[in-house]
C-alpha cells in the first residue's frame, strides 16, 4: 500500500481538487485544441489523485485499480484526439476548437 507520508486525506484531496479547478477552467478558457487535451489529462489525473489518496486511506486497492481504468481511458482519448487535431491542423494551419466542421465530408 502507499504511505501518505504523514499527510492526512485532506491535503491531497485539496491538491486534487485545485488540480481539477485549473484543468476546468483552461478546458472552458482556451481555444486551441492541444491546450484542451492537456486540460483535460489534467483533470483525470486530478481524479486519479483522488482515487490513490481515498484508496490508500481506506487500505483498499480499489482506487489503484479505478486509476488504471482511468489511464487506459486517457490513453484512448488521446490517441483518438490527436488523430482529430492533426486531421484539422492538415486542411487549416492554427485551427481552434470551433474549426471542427471542417471535418465534415
Amino acid at each position: 500500500m502507499m504511505d501518505l507520508s504523514g499527510l492526512n486525506t485532506g491535503w491531497y484531496l485539496a491538491l486534487a481538487a485545485a488540480l481539477f479547478i485549473i484543468g476546468a477552467v483552461g478546458l472552458l478558457v482556451r481555444r486551441n485544441p492541444l491546450v484542451m487535451f492537456m486540460c483535460v489529462e489534467l483533470m483525470l489525473n486530478a481524479v486519479n489523485v483522488t482515487f490513490i489518496a481515498l484508496g490508500a486511506s481506506l487500505n483498499d486497492v480499489g482506487g489503484q485499480v479505478a486509476v488504471f481504468f482511468v489511464l487506459v481511458v486517457a490513453a484512448t482519448e488521446v490517441v483518438i484526439g490527436l488523430a482529430l487535431v492533426v486531421a484539422i491542423n492538415r486542411r487549416r494551419a492554427g485551427a481552434t476548437a470551433d474549426d471542427v466542421t471542417l471535418l465534415k465530408g
